[in-house]
């Protein structure tokens, strides 16, 4: 799937706001929001900044993405619900903001856990992400 660059960045900052929803940053997230940001076609020194500041940036607003396609919402929630359980832990903040971005592109929440889960037993335990599938178009 090929976005443009607008919907990229809303996916990246998206995900970060998702992940100072309970106001730390674990390794595993660190890890994984990396890699999402690097396949977006992020620089990894800016990647790094925003990790580093999102927990004390209070200037970017905490508004759940509206993404372009149905689609790539979908694909967003789906990366969004593995990155709240990569930690093991998934905060009540995370699962509301998840499910207002859903709500937001005209989701249902509990369809795309349903097909979140089923993924994940289908793949094993390895660390498939949506974003894999996607392509920035930088036109």
């Amino acid at each position: 799937m090929k976005i443009p660059l607008v919907d990229a960045g809303a996916y990246f900052r998206g995900l970060l706001l998702l992940i100072r929803k309970d106001h730390k940053i674990t390794e595993p997230e660190s890890v994984l929001i990396r890699r999402i940001g690097r396949t977006l076609g992020f620089e990894k020194e800016f990647c790094d900044n925003a990790i580093r500041e999102i927990l004390v940036n209070e200037h970017i607003l905490d508004t759940p993405p509206r993404f372009s396609t149905r689609q790539l919402a979908e694909h967003f929630v789906k990366d969004g619900l593995t990155l709240a359980f990569s930690d093991k832990e998934v905060a009540v903040f995370e699962s509301e903001w998840l499910r207002a971005t859903a709500e937001k592109n005209g989701l249902d929440l509990n369809e795309i856990i349903q097909q979140w889960r089923a993924a994940a037993r289908e793949k094993g335990a390895g660390r498939h992400l949506e974003v894999d599938d996607i392509t920035v178009g930088h036109s």
